[in-house]
């Protein structure tokens, strides 16, 4: 079977490169940015207090797998610095 390949200007270029990477890079920052809206929102409805400092550093975050953890530990955590504990 035949793959088509195409073969229009900018192909396989640099700048169809670039433009690739910047698209990959944004969906990983919207999945971040997305979970860590998740983190706060679960802490929020728990009536667990977030301050100013763990906010941003959730909000700062761009590491999926760190923000992973910080998820599943913000359904079990009494205080919003517990994210962040060393294992």
């Amino acid at each position: 079977m035949a793959t088509y390949t195409p073969n229009f200007p900018g192909s396989n270029s640099i700048v169809e490169e670039s433009w690739l990477e910047g698209r990959a890079k944004g969906q990983t920052e919207g999945k971040a940015e997305g979970k860590a809206e998740d983190i706060l929102r679960i802490l929020e409805a728990r009536g667990i207090e977030i301050p100013d400092s763990v906010r941003e550093r959730i909000t700062d975050c761009t590491d999926l797998d760190v923000l992973v953890t910080w998820l599943d530990r913000s359904l079990s955590a009494v205080r919003a610095e517990e994210l962040f504990v060393e294992e």
